[in-house]
């Protein structure tokens, strides 16, 4: 198993900044994910996620540090908080924060992923 280093795109769409690291089980999603094939670039990170719930069984924190993200994105990425709460349900020990700028949008944005996933979200305002 290998880290995952994406870096962020900034062009016609946008691709957000990837960092999945195996040693430490920290992962970050960070920028903007406005994407023409998102469920392609998020399927390798699916089965990262995947891979080390299956293998590794460690520690899982991650962090969402995203200012925009389109409709199909939102999809992917509550395929990725089902997964973490699954792996919680069975043992896993998961952080989850999700860094915001400082709207009442966004917040009200966070809540529905809580209240869609039922997994704890820490949210910590962006400085």
């Amino acid at each position: 198993m290998e880290d995952i280093h994406i870096k962020g795109v900034h062009e016609a769409y946008f691709m957000p900044t990837v960092n999945f690291e195996v040693a430490t089980g920290n992962c970050e999603i960070s920028g903007e994910s406005y994407l023409e094939e998102t469920t392609k670039f998020y399927a390798p990170l699916l089965n990262w996620i995947r891979d080390y719930i299956d293998t590794v069984r460690g520690p899982l924190k991650f962090d969402i540090k995203l200012s925009y993200f389109n409709t199909s994105s939102s999809k992917c990425l509550v395929d990725i908080l089902d997964m973490l709460k699954t792996y919680q349900k069975k043992g896993g020990q998961v952080t989850v924060n999700w860094y915001y700028e400082d709207s009442d949008e966004e917040l009200e944005e966070v809540e529905d992923f809580i209240l869609e996933t039922g997994l704890q979200i820490n949210k910590i305002p962006m400085e």
